[in-house]
């Protein structure tokens, strides 16, 4: 929303349409009610939206497209803050929002579009059931519903942008796949897609090119007073590095301390008693030394296996995610997931993995992955103090060499404090001495 808002404006009564309650999970409704806007969520399984609900992830059911405008205009005027789930095609929410002049503030889409051929993308005007059967007994017919169905959700998007809307896409191939099927998708230059990547626009330049990703920890005994204790390890922590948080990255550390404080309160777990935070290099680390302490003395009862998700800073290589930021030619390589496990391993990482797919297709990503047990030793201390650090600024340094300026910040930051660290520069070059250097014919 910090998109779009003006200051001094909130996102009471704004609304975020979206769709996929299945392979992708729930968050997006949790999100929306975190941020306090009105959330539509489309879904085509009815199974899948009606197991959301049930676990809490979304707040309202809807099956009826009339109902639904009703509901969301009122939700809009009321400026309330809930999640609508719709059991339909998000295709036809785009239209008919249109057609009711609703207006959507922002919109995205998290289908499992790395997978449209197999149930990750089920088209318009055809019922759930029937797409189901026709992908088994006419896949070639299903393909052309699906990019039809593309073409049709393109069309509308654009509509909705055109006047006003924030359209991102999540790193879910839903450019890629649009592209593919010849949906209106393209900018000018028919290189670039005409909307952002949501790391090109947000998370990349606000998150990742500052070192911040999805640190994760879980508490192996299953206990969610552990888990509740890590809590309040993690915001004392972070609650004591802000204080002393250059102002470059003060609203990072606002949002992580908002987000832990209110992480029980938000009723994030499911199943494992596990919790992810937006840390940087040095969050990760004193957090984890905490931890790490606090299993020594007992008052955690059991190990803490910590990871990351691989949506991070350094640990994937994606050019239609997690490197769509990385502007220099290179975000089509595949060095930095490779460093990063490579580096992990020799550093002290439990285990580490490389592998495909995730997110955005099999062919299309290189993640790389570590699990680290904290066990209360002086050894595990050792271990994250020689990995924690490298796992992060190895990507802030891929980075910085793509000369984001965040990035520059960050690794230079982090140079000054930190004197073993070495990490070569790019050479910066005036623009005016490119102008003029090469004529178009």
């Amino acid at each position: 929303f910090r998109k779009v808002l003006n200051p001094g404006e909130t996102s009471e009564g704004k609304l975020f349409l979206t769709s996929g309650l299945g392979g992708m999970s729930g968050a997006q409704p949790k999100a929306g009610g975190i941020a306090g806007c009105v959330t539509v969520c489309a879904e085509v399984n009815p199974a899948a939206a009606i197991k959301r609900h049930e676990q809490g992830w979304v707040d309202e059911l809807i099956s009826s497209m009339d109902e639904l405008v009703v509901r969301t205009k009122k939700a809009m005027a009321m400026k309330e803050t809930v999640s609508l789930a719709f059991i339909g095609n998000v295709v036809e929410v785009w239209e008919r929002f249109y057609e009711e002049d609703v207006y959507i503030s922002l919109g995205s889409d998290q289908t499992s579009l790395h997978n449209p051929w197999a149930g990750g993308y089920y088209p318009a005007g055809v019922s759930f059931e029937n797409a189901n059967t026709m992908m088994v007994e006419d896949p070639i017919l299903f393909k052309e519903k699906v990019q039809e169905s593309l073409r049709r959700q393109v069309n509308a998007i654009n509509r909705h942008t055109e006047k006003g809307t924030y359209f991102f896409d999540y790193g879910n191939a839903f450019l890629l796949e649009a592209s593919k099927a010849g949906a209106n998708i393209m900018a000018n230059n028919t290189i670039d897609f005409r909307y952002p990547s949501y790391v090109q626009d947000i998370l990349g330049p606000l998150c990742f090119d500052y070192g911040f990703g999805p640190f994760r920890w879980v508490c192996t005994s299953g206990n969610p007073d552990d888990l509740r204790k890590t809590d309040a390890i993690a915001l004392r922590v972070m609650k004591k590095i802000k204080a002393n948080a250059p102002k470059e990255i003060q609203q990072q550390m606002q949002d992580n301390i908002t987000w832990i404080r209110e992480a029980e309160n938000n009723q994030l777990v499911v199943g494992s008693q596990a919790r992810i935070l937006y840390a940087d290099a040095e969050g990760r680390t004193a957090i984890a030394i905490a931890f790490n302490e606090a299993i020594a003395k007992g008052d955690i009862s059991s190990p803490i296996v910590l990871g990351r998700d691989h949506h991070d800073v350094s640990g994937t290589d994606s050019p239609f995610r997690e490197t769509s930021n990385i502007y220099d030619g290179s975000k089509f390589t595949a060095d930095m997931a490779i460093h990063n496990v490579i580096g992990d391993g020799f550093r002290g990482a439990s285990w580490v993995s490389i592998h495909n797919g995730g997110g955005v297709g099999w062919g299309e990503v290189i993640n790389g992955g570590f699990g680290m047990v904290l066990d209360g030793s002086e050894e595990a201390k050792k271990r994250i103090k020689n990995m924690l650090f490298y796992d992060v600024n190895n990507g802030i340094a891929r980075r910085s060499w793509a000369r984001n300026d965040e990035a520059l910040f960050a690794i230079k930051r982090e140079m000054k404090r930190s004197p073993t660290l070495q990490v070569t520069l790019p050479n910066m070059v005036a623009d005016d001495l490119l102008e003029g250097l090469f004529k178009n014919d």
